[in-house]
């Protein structure tokens, strides 16, 4: 899929309404009243909701990967970009309905094995490239495995969006991030990373 597929009208628009009630509630008439469209014509792209659903994820995939990019790039260093991407994902997912995940993992398990093995995830790779750089600019450790460490920046970044781990009624989300994310970072990084850390946590 490239730039052009994900700018489709019916995938913008069913990934708005997924993004506000949650997959599960959103129907195909929806999506086409929604749009002002008839039920046909998006049948006549994608088969089924489930087609649909794997389409907007996809996008949302690689539209999270030309950000990364972009704000590893335009960053003074990467623990800057860190912080930058844990405010980008913040904003995200308040405008998001937490029944989203639940809806994923409950009644369409078989779309994100497919998002998984079409989108090559989990993106190691990606968090690979980030700690590579932020030990090349004298911020994390180099005696830190870059492999195993990857990982973790990976699934910390999950589990921090994990509404059924941290209940949003129960937890602030600033507070996850702060007691898994930030102090993480800590653990792997120099004396001039924490400075920096000190300095941006606030920003939070």
């Amino acid at each position: 899929m490239n730039q052009e597929d994900c700018d489709d009208r019916i995938i913008t628009g069913a990934a708005e309404l997924f993004r506000g009630a949650g997959i599960k509630a959103v129907t195909m008439d929806d999506i086409a009243r929604e749009l002002g469209i008839s039920k046909r014509t998006i049948y006549e792209k994608y088969g089924d909701k489930e087609e649909l659903l794997l389409a907007v994820l996809k996008c949302m995939v690689l539209r999270q990967r030309k950000m990364i990019e972009e704000t590893i790039k335009s960053s003074p260093n990467v623990i800057a970009a860190i912080f930058r991407m844990i405010n980008m994902m913040r904003e995200h997912t308040r405008s998001m309905n937490p029944v989203i995940f639940a809806d994923l993992k409950k009644y369409h398990s078989k779309v994100l094995e497919k998002i998984r093995e079409s989108c090559e995830l989990p993106d190691y790779k990606g968090s690979e490239n980030i700690v590579i750089k932020g030990i090349e600019q004298g911020h994390f450790r180099k005696e830190i495995d870059v492999e195993i460490v990857s990982r973790c920046f990976y699934n910390l970044g999950q589990m921090i969006s994990d509404v059924s781990l941290f209940p949003p009624e129960k937890y602030l989300q600033r507070d996850i991030i702060k007691n898994v994310m930030v102090n993480y970072m800590r653990g792997i990084s120099t004396h001039a990373g924490t400075e920096i850390i000190e300095q941006l946590e606030s920003e939070l």
